[in-house]
């Protein structure tokens, strides 16, 4: 079933190549007088993983979207998108379950599982300034810290969902989604229904009853502004039920861009009986070409963001993503200080150190170094190095056992047309 659809999806864009169609796409397919353009996104990746306490894990893995997108026709138009993940070698864990592959509990996660499946298919309309999509579809609100697509993973986070956006008011931007399912990024094969209490109880995708208000607001020069409502309920996995209400604003002030972001939750906490507050602020300079980032975030105990794309937040090394997702934590502070330059050839060369404790800055978790190397040959390829480093201090970040120190390096190589 699911090469089959590989293969329509392979003829289809093949067709519409041939028909003329040679406009570039990065995540949505841009306009064209061809009724069908085609999308098409490939990855190639090495990953290295080395969790203390696990044996080190190499995953070379090979990533393709092949979708569809028709011209509009009085505002409708149809995407249609399929994922695949090819896996060479099974030198690591893919932390999907014993039916997903490769999977071997004694080496280190790497969470890309092989996958055939369905990544986006949503009817869309544009009018009177509105936007509404119906399906299968990426979301992503803001800086991704509560809703996102989980984009460095090769498998994304996608929603069965309406989402709704309008701007009928000069810089406003009101958005609305309900979510029915979370397709996580664990694969079609990952471990059995949730309902029969699994070992891996994480990684299926996920019955919703989500309703995310989201709104932005740019009416005043160099200011953004932003708030939103997140009233989030799961089927069997009722430790990320939770209620987040939050504001955020950016600007610019003395040569400074600084953004601050407050947000309360109730429902907080792996038994959903807590209340607990998040912050998040930082302060960016540019010095020419190069860029130089301080901030700090703070998750009182439990506070949880199960739809983020928790990559983008507390180092690459993934140390707290799981904690982060099930608000199973003892709180964190994140301290961190950014720096981004060219060097040569076009590359820019970003390195990030962070300082990790919990969120009464008494208890030291760690500390962790990031760096990575973007090259952007043109519009369609792009490659990538990444580097973390974490050393943990031995302190527990979730229940009582420690965090382990962690290092993760990847290479990558990203076609998009």
């Amino acid at each position: 079933m699911t090469m089959n659809l590989k293969v329509i999806l392979l003829l289809a864009s093949a067709g519409a190549l041939q028909a003329g169609s040679s406009d570039p796409v990065v995540q949505e397919p841009v306009a064209s007088d061809c009724w069908i353009t085609p999308m098409l996104d490939i990855r190639a990746r090495y990953e290295f993983a080395d969790i203390e306490g696990k044996d080190p894990s190499n995953a070379l893995t090979f990533r393709e979207r092949l979708g569809l997108k028709t011209k509009a026709w009085y505002g409708f138009s149809v995407l249609v998108e399929g994922e695949f993940t090819e896996v060479a070698g099974s030198d690591y864990n893919a932390n999907a379950g014993p039916h997903a592959y490769p999977y071997d509990p004694a080496n280190s996660a790497i969470p890309d599982p092989r996958n055939a499946e369905l990544n986006q298919a949503l009817l869309q309309y544009e009018g009177f300034d509105t936007t509404v999509k119906f399906g299968r579809q990426r979301l992503i609100y803001d800086n991704a810290a509560f809703i996102g697509n989980v984009g460095w993973r090769q498998n994304e986070q996608t929603f069965d969902a309406v989402s709704l956006s309008n701007k009928s008011i000069t810089g406003l931007t009101l958005n609305y989604a309900y979510l029915n399912r979370i397709n996580r990024i664990y694969g079609a094969e990952a471990d059995s229904p949730l309902t029969t209490k699994p070992l891996f109880d994480n990684v299926q995708d996920i019955a919703a009853n989500v309703n995310l208000f989201n709104a932005s607001y740019t009416g005043v020069k160099g200011v953004t502004l932003g708030g939103y409502v997140y009233i989030m309920n799961f089927q069997d996995k009722p430790n990320w039920d939770n209620n987040t209400f939050g504001v955020s604003a950016k600007g610019d002030v003395l040569g400074l861009t600084l953004y601050g972001e407050l947000a309360w939750q109730d429902h907080a906490g792996f038994n959903s009986n807590d209340q607990a507050w998040y912050a998040h602020f930082n302060a960016t300079k540019n010095f020419g070409t190069q860029t130089l980032v301080v901030g700090v975030e703070e998750l009182g105990a439990g506070f949880k963001t199960p739809l983020a794309t928790v990559h983008v937040f507390n180092g690459y090394a993934d140390a707290f993503a799981n904690g982060r997702i099930e608000g199973n934590h003892n709180g964190l502070t994140d301290v961190y200080v950014s720096h981004t330059l060219p060097i040569f050839w076009g590359i820019k060369w970003t390195n990030v150190l962070h300082a990790y404790g919990d969120n009464t800055i008494s208890t030291g978790y760690g500390w962790e170094y990031d760096s990575v190397l973007v090259k952007k040959f043109d519009e369609h390829f792009t490659a990538l190095a990444k580097l973390s480093v974490f050393e943990s201090e031995g302190d527990a970040f979730v229940g009582s056992a420690a965090l382990p120190t962690t290092t993760r390096a990847s290479m990558e190589l990203d076609y998009t047309f």
